[in-house]
C-alpha cells in the first residue's frame, strides 16, 4: 500500500498555473529532473519512492498530483538540511477533495487519496473548470 504527501501548491491557481511552472522550470534548468524542496526530510521517505505520490492542494482542494520518484536529503550553501523530493514531471488530474490549509506537508493514506480524474494533458470533458469543480463536490462527476 502506498505512502503519498499532500503539500499546498503556493503561487498556483490552477493545475494549469502549476504544469506551466513545471514547464518553465525545466526549460530553464538545463536538467531532466523535476523536483520540489522542503526543509524536513520524510522520515518514512523509502515508503514514499515505492509507489507515492505528492497531492497538490490548489485553492483549498486537492486537485492534481505527481509521482514520487525519490527522496534526496541534502545540506544547502547555507548549511541548513533540505530535502529534495523528485517528481515525475507528468502531472495527473485528481477529483477535487477540499483541504484545510496547513503548513509544510502532510501524509496521505492511499485509502484518503481521491481518484484520478485524467492526465493533464489529456483531452478532458470541455466543461469550465469551475464548473467542473462544483459537480465534482456535487458528486455528479
Amino acid at each position: 500500500m502506498a505512502l503519498h504527501l499532500l503539500k499546498l501548491c503556493v503561487g498556483a491557481t490552477s493545475p494549469e498555473d502549476l504544469a506551466a511552472h513545471i514547464d518553465h522550470r525545466l526549460a530553464n534548468s538545463g536538467s531532466p529532473a523535476y523536483w520540489h524542496v522542503t526543509r524536513m526530510v520524510p522520515k518514512r521517505g523509502d515508503e514514499l519512492a515505492a509507489g507515492g505520490s505528492l497531492y497538490w492542494i490548489i485553492r483549498g482542494s486537492v486537485q492534481a498530483r505527481q509521482s514520487i520518484v525519490g527522496i534526496e536529503p541534502f545540506t544547502d550553501e547555507a548549511g541548513i538540511g533540505r530535502c529534495r523530493i523528485l517528481l515525475d514531471r507528468a502531472l495527473v488530474l485528481t477529483r477535487h477533495q477540499p483541504r484545510r490549509p496547513f503548513q509544510g506537508w502532510r501524509y496521505l493514506k492511499d485509502e484518503d487519496a481521491p481518484a484520478d480524474l485524467r492526465a493533464f494533458d489529456e483531452p478532458g470533458d470541455g466543461l469550465p473548470p469551475e464548473l467542473s469543480s462544483a459537480l465534482q463536490e456535487l458528486g455528479v462527476i
